[in-house]
């Protein structure tokens, strides 16, 4: 979506971390901001820095919850009107072995990256059909593109959005919809949910990582990863390498395998 001026921008999970910058990013180049958010706090503290830089409406909200996505897409249609870009930003990660897992954790984990995105567009992509514009942007995780551990159950929720949103973009492609879909692919980023991680490939900056965001949005990218070079390293490290020597070039050379052995979280 090349003019963002005038457009009306829905970010999940936009009162924090990258969805807050991302929404400030917004509202500088003049689109109208709804942000989605579980915490009443975050979404508070948000609007008193965001207020006076355009409109910028909130809503509480949990997008693990079908029920609760609906109601508010109703509401966001009856008050403000038609989202023209979809940001599925909300995102949690529990990082442990799998066997330390709780079923609960497995499952809020699966809803809010990997179905709840689904679900949001969902209720919000008929319209963009209807008016044959639109644009859906997935923020994945390069957590998608290789194994690794104590990240289990997070990788799979975004292998599980990488896979569904670029097929959503086929879908709008064979379907002659003017409906972009864009899937974000970004390394660790410095925002509190991976607090503790240790890497060898270096941490993004957020704003940086916003900023890059927002212009493949303008720009109309199909698939970003953030570092770019990072897709095209696993992708031919993982077609040209024996797996046992692919683990060692991941484990060893790149350290990925180690980068969650100190994983503390972001503090509740």
């Amino acid at each position: 979506m090349k003019y963002l001026k005038g457009k009306t921008v829905l970010i999940t999970g936009g009162a924090s971390g990258i969805g807050k910058i991302m929404a400030r990013l917004m509202l500088e180049r003049e689109a109208k901001v709804i942000i989605w958010d579980i915490s009443q706090t975050n979404i508070d503290e948000a609007l008193s820095e965001l207020s006076g830089e355009g409109d910028v409406f909130s809503f509480n909200i949990d997008v693990s919850n079908v029920e609760q996505i609906q109601a508010t897409a109703k509401r966001v249609k009856q008050e403000i009107g038609v989202v023209d870009v979809l940001i599925n930003n909300a995102g949690i990660v529990a990082g442990k072995f799998f066997n330390e897992h709780s079923v609960a954790e497995i499952a809020k984990t699966m809803e809010v990256n990997a179905i709840g995105p689904m679900y949001v567009t969902r209720e919000l992509l008929g319209d963009m059909l209807n008016q044959n514009a639109g644009h859906i942007c997935n923020i994945a995780s390069s957590g998608g593109l290789i194994s690794n551990p104590k990240m289990s159950v997070y990788a799979s929720s975004k292998w599980s959005v990488i896979g569904w949103s670029d097929s959503l973009r086929l879908e709008m492609k064979q379907m002659n919809k003017n409906v972009n879909v864009t899937t974000i692919m970004p390394y660790y980023i410095h925002t509190g949910m991976f607090e503790g991680v240790k890497s060898k490939i270096p941490i993004l900056d957020p704003e940086s990582a916003a900023l890059t965001i927002v212009k493949a949005i303008e720009k109309n990218k199909k698939m970003v990863t953030i570092p770019s070079y990072i897709y095209r390293l696993t992708r031919l490290a993982q077609a040209i390498l024996p797996l046992t020597v692919f683990d060692w070039f991941a484990g060893n050379v790149l350290g990925i395998y180690k980068t969650m052995e100190h994983f503390v979280g972001r503090k509740k």
